[in-house]
């Protein structure tokens, strides 16, 4: 009997481990479905063969740099985006019935014939069903119009998306014109470099109706998602240290902008700030700001252009309930050398009864190879590498922070959601204007010889600051 009972059960056992690999064979060759549930966001199942994209929005890319195509300086690039991701990701949505139209705007139209070379050969090549012929794209090739995107803007209805990849200084105006136009924006950290800007786009935003977020996929990561539940277990904040960087050789994608129109502190600091503010969830608030930063590799890179190589922004932060302070060091570098990760990325955060550690770029994944050495592997943020040559990062929250917004968009649209219905899911405009005001006043102490810079707020509970003004 019990030989009989043993028998049966490996039977039982290999019976479900058959089923088991049926249901991942058919995931892994088919689109996966929406993950964007996890935030609330309506989803639904998807089939790649038969997806209907008739209520779906429309999306326009603004910008044609390396997050969005992979294309610079004339080439692939040097990083671990050569493929770009918000392009991909918009093709990969539209063949799940998630996009309809999708359009791609830039400035210099003579570079559009090199991008629609690079991304068939980056992707209509290597991914079975993706084809970037359908991108449509402005200005012209050959024509430069650095207000193309006023045109292109036009040329969709409201109730479209916008998603925007351009240098931090150009995001204002162009969010600006698609929200004028009624369609629903996605901006990539920062969204503006002035809190200013910020309550402007905030105003804009809630005046039309239309969903303005910010692209800070961190939030998706389930380790950084985690560690946010967690924190709320910790008690009032008490101290946070995070770091973050990028190879020196970056400098050369970068140096069209680089410590002309931002820095570093907007450009990577905005990742933890952001962090940092989403897990506090209005029970503590940033108060004062000092800035101090390194500089010298930078300069000599860029041949004079007087930008810093790693920038630090202390920030003091009040307990609202208790009154408590807690004090919190963000700092980011694009002076790193070459390593086993593109990005080094971590935090420590202490609460006052508990603190966590994570370690973003060491995920105890490693591979080596005789071409490019030794790495570390996160294909939780990005899976480029195809499976049966289908493209299969629909779980990675590189991804799912798109799809998200393009979820929430429908939702708008079709379901009888409102755009604030989002406002604790997504890092929306309204409610991430600590993180601007935090990189703001770090630029001015910084501009002001290291002098902190105070947040002004309109009363002792308010979390959303005012203003900006010199501590002393």
């Amino acid at each position: 009997t019990k030989h009989t009972n043993y028998l049966l059960l490996l039977q039982l056992n290999f019976t479900s481990l058959l089923v088991v690999h049926t249901m991942w064979k058919h995931l892994t060759r088919s689109a996966l479905p929406s993950v964007a549930a996890i935030a609330g966001v309506s989803s639904r199942w998807a089939d790649a063969s038969n997806a209907d994209n008739s209520a779906s929005p429309s999306v326009l890319m603004m910008g044609t740099g390396e997050y969005t195509t992979g294309f610079v300086g004339g080439k692939a690039a040097n990083s671990d985006k050569s493929t770009g991701v918000v392009g991909l990701v918009c093709l990969d949505l539209q063949q799940r019935g998630k996009i309809s139209r999708l359009g791609m705007c830039g400035t210099n139209g003579s570079k559009i014939p090199g991008i629609r070379d690079h991304l068939q050969r980056v992707i209509g090549d290597v991914y079975e069903g993706l084809d970037p012929s359908v991108i449509e794209t402005w200005p012209p090739d050959g024509v430069i119009d650095r207000k193309a995107f006023k045109i292109a803007a036009m040329d969709f209805q409201p109730g479209d998306c916008a998603i925007i990849f351009t240098p931090d200084d150009t995001h204002f105006e162009i969010a600006m014109a698609c929200i004028d136009r009624g369609m629903h924006v996605m901006i990539t950290k920062p969204p503006v470099k002035t809190l200013e800007e910020h309550k402007a786009l905030a105003a804009a935003a809630a005046a039309k109706g239309v969903l303005v977020v910010v692209e800070v996929h961190k939030r998706f990561d389930p380790i950084y998602s985690d560690a946010v539940d967690r924190m709320q277990k910790l008690g009032p904040f008490s101290f946070m240290q995070s770091y973050m960087s990028q190879p020196k050789h970056q400098l050369q994608t970068f140096k069209d902008w680089a410590g002309k129109s931002s820095d570093i502190s907007y450009y990577l600091n905005s990742h933890h700030i952001d962090l940092h503010e989403w897990a506090m969830k209005g029970s503590s608030r940033p108060e004062r700001v000092t800035g101090v930063s390194s500089k010298g590799v930078a300069r000599e890179l860029l041949k004079g252009v007087d930008t810093e190589d790693t920038i630090s922004l202390a920030v003091q932060w009040r307990n609202l309930q208790s009154c408590s302070t807690g004090h919190a060091l963000y700092t980011s570098s694009w002076v790193a050398p070459k390593a086993d990760v593109h990005s080094q990325q971590r935090f420590f955060y202490m609460g006052q009864s508990g603190e966590i550690a994570v370690d973003q770029a060491h995920r105890g994944y490693t591979m080596a190879t005789d071409e490019a050495g030794f790495s570390n592997v996160n294909p939780l943020f990005w899976k480029p590498t195809p499976t049966n040559g289908r493209f299969t990062a629909q779980r990675c929250y590189g991804y799912i922070s798109f799809e998200s917004f393009v979820d929430a968009a429908k939702a708008i649209n079709n379901e009888g959601k409102k755009p604030e219905d989002f406002d604790h899911i997504l890092p929306t405009i309204a409610t991430t204007a600590g993180t601007t005001a935090i990189l703001e006043a770090g630029r001015l102490s910084l501009d002001n010889d290291g002098k902190p810079f105070d947040l002004v707020y309109s009363d002792a509970s308010a979390t959303v600051p005012d203003a900006i003004v010199p501590a002393y």
